[in-house]
């Protein structure tokens, strides 16, 4: 079998901007298979989103529908000591399904209110 080329239609990027902790990070999801994208963080000098990103390197379709607590991108984040509430997991999951075309992007906000 023959490597498949790609389009830039194929890469999905998002910001991810956690909050107070103030550090920000792109996550590329690259589709490399019909259920298969690969995942790259990168842009943050936080310590746990660079662990999350040399433990988290693809995922699959499978994955996108895993529960919390059986969810690959999830125990990545555990074991790379991400905070509970870093929104990074969730940028990953939604640029997977992107990726795979099972969601169109749509911005995700979690918005203090006065």
């Amino acid at each position: 079998m023959g490597a498949e080329t790609k389009s830039k239609n194929d890469v999905v990027r998002v910001t991810a901007k956690p909050g107070i902790c103030g550090f920000s990070c792109k996550v590329e999801a690259r589709r490399i298979g019909r259920h298969t994208v690969a995942v790259e963080i990168e842009g943050s000098e936080c310590e746990q989103a660079q662990r999350l990103s040399r433990l988290l390197e693809k995922i699959t379709m499978k994955d996108l529908f895993a529960p919390v607590t059986r969810n690959p991108v999830f125990i990545a984040a555990e074991e790379a000591g991400c905070h509970p509430s870093c929104p990074i997991p969730i940028a990953i999951l939604k640029a997977a399904e992107v990726a795979m075309n099972m969601a169109i992007p749509k911005e995700v906000l979690i918005k203090f209110r006065p």
